[in-house]
């Protein structure tokens, strides 16, 4: 069964009491540890140019350059104020030289083809209203060789869990979001379904603890 998606457009709406707020969970969650850095490390995304699709207030993407060296990241995202916390945020991290942030929308990705060694995204996949099409252009962007990594939550995560992420967010106002998000994402089944009607090549797609992983490369030859 198909379930409506929330529109890539939303965040760019949402104004800036969310994304202050937003930018508040993702603080927290760093403090937590709770980010997915080692897995995009892990997807051998270590070196060289990266975009990331939907960086909100940029801590992800930002920690993953505090992890590599003589890397720059571009960090797409739909909300202008979203992208003037992550401006923020890499001043604080001291990164301003290795990161640029550009609004667009990820079905019409403002690069050109080949352009960058590596992407990933987090818990943005569940918001594409059009995912096939945002997974296209990721591969358009991606060099031959080039390896991705997306990572968001997962509808049927076990119940205790999606109560206990209810629990203890931070701050509370984010938690009828979290339900949103929990209950906008995909199964693994789902999602390759979708997978399979894209361009996308070399994919694997994982069952994690409370959400799912596509990782894979881009390949060589056309």
């Amino acid at each position: 069964m198909t379930k409506p998606r929330i529109s890539e457009t939303s965040q760019g709406i949402m104004g800036d009491f969310y994304a202050r707020i937003y930018d508040m969970m993702m603080r927290w969650m760093r403090g937590k540890w709770w980010f997915e850095t080692k897995l995009i490390m892990q997807a051998g995304i270590s070196a060289g140019l990266a975009l990331e699709v939907g960086p909100g207030p940029g801590y992800l993407g930002l920690e993953w350059l505090r992890t590599t060296k003589d890397t720059i990241l571009k960090g797409l995202d739909v909300s202008e104020d979203m992208i003037r916390i992550a401006e923020q945020n890499a001043r604080k991290y001291g990164l301003t030289e290795r990161v640029e942030y550009v609004k667009g929308d990820a079905r019409q990705i403002p690069f050109e083809n080949e352009y960058f060694d590596a992407v990933f995204t987090s818990r943005s996949l569940h918001e594409w209203a059009h995912p096939e099409e945002v997974l296209n252009e990721i591969a358009r962007v991606l060099k031959p060789g080039g390896r991705y990594l997306i990572s968001d939550l997962r509808r049927d995560m076990n119940r205790l869990i999606k109560w206990l992420s209810w629990f203890i967010i931070q701050p509370k106002e984010m938690r009828p979001a979290l339900i949103a998000s929990t209950n906008a994402s995909y199964t693994v089944r789902e999602i390759e379904a979708v997978l399979i009607r894209t361009r996308f090549q070399g994919w694997r797609v994982e069952k994690k603890f409370m959400g799912l992983t596509i990782s894979g490369q881009k390949s060589l030859r056309p």
